[in-house]
């Protein structure tokens, strides 16, 4: 399966997760392309095209729980090459100090705007120890095999949201 991972990173701790994830998704024998935000751009990291089997984006939250730009420009981008693509999974870093309402709310902004349904992965602050690893490598297991079932027997992430 072709996996692309996009991230934005304020202080190295999402990097961190999006290598874990990485690392779990290479293991499982799945091609990646791997790109940094803050670095690069859709266009100049894929070549050979935006399409892929999978979109596993991840941010740090900006400002009360807002996007950092880097990663809403991503979305643009990607938006605009492939539409929005059914198979995305998000995950965030953030801290709980600055209200839950607050936590992670890029992840929750960005799995909104794609309706995945995913589930995401929020990890607090940076990852560190192996509750953490576990934690990362479960939720990959998890993406990884509902990337394999038709998306229209794939339950939602968030199950009110089919009532509206």
């Amino acid at each position: 399966m072709r996996i692309l991972i996009a991230f934005t990173s304020l202080s190295g701790n999402t990097r961190d997760v999006a290598r874990a994830i990485r690392a779990r998704c290479e293991e499982m024998g799945h091609a990646v392309t791997w790109i940094d935000a803050d670095l690069q751009t859709l266009a100049q990291a894929c070549s050979d095209g935006a399409e892929h089997d999978l979109y596993v984006l991840g941010s740090w939250s900006n400002n009360g729980g807002r996007t950092p730009p880097e990663m809403k420009r991503f979305i643009g981008d990607l938006v605009a090459a492939v539409g929005k693509p059914e198979r995305v999974a998000v995950f965030g870093t953030g801290e709980t100090q600055w209200g839950e309402e607050h936590y992670c709310g890029a992840a929750r902004r960005i799995a909104a705007f794609f309706g995945t349904a995913y589930p995401r992965l929020e990890i607090e602050q940076m990852p560190h120890g192996e509750r953490d690893a576990t934690t990362i490598q479960r939720w990959t297991d998890a993406v990884l095999a509902l990337a394999h079932t038709p998306i229209e027997t794939t339950p939602h992430a968030d199950p009110a949201r089919l009532h509206a």
